[in-house]
């Protein structure tokens, strides 16, 4: 059977402050300059699911479901918040694209049916896009 991957969207606005506790003040602004400040983004995070084509919908994925679990999984937890400081399951993380990435990933793997998750991509700029595929899949 032929496997289709789907790519939703879904928008969040969120402040960080990238800084390593193991660093001092100056340590962090030198390693992290501006981000070290308190600031925001406006985020776009794409998750992509695979599966395949179901011959009686014609669909390969059930986007209603898809959206549910991003809204409940990551959206309802990091919308409107202070990612480095008022997110309790980002404590100890430092917030930098990647690791929201993969932090992500780890929220919404075990949300979706299994094996369905094929790619994270958070969009913090029009410069600064981060992709997660996961431990056991290769980087594309």
């Amino acid at each position: 059977m032929t496997a289709f991957a789907v790519s939703r969207a879904y928008h969040f606005s969120a402040a960080h402050r990238l800084a390593n506790p193991a660093l001092s003040d100056e340590e962090n602004a030198e390693v992290y300059g501006q981000c070290f400040r308190q600031h925001g983004h406006n985020y776009v995070l794409e998750v992509t699911v695979a599966g395949a084509l179901d011959p009686a919908t014609g669909m390969s994925v059930d986007l209603g479901m898809v959206d549910a679990v991003v809204k409940t999984a990551v959206l309802d937890r990091v919308d409107h918040y202070d990612l480095s400081a008022t997110v309790p399951a980002l404590a100890g993380v430092i917030t930098t694209g990647e690791n929201l990435a993969r932090t992500f990933w780890q929220w919404l793997e075990d949300a979706l049916p299994p094996g369905s998750l094929e790619r994270v991509t958070l969009v913090e700029t029009a410069n600064n896009v981060f992709e997660y595929h996961g431990e056991t899949t290769p980087a594309r």
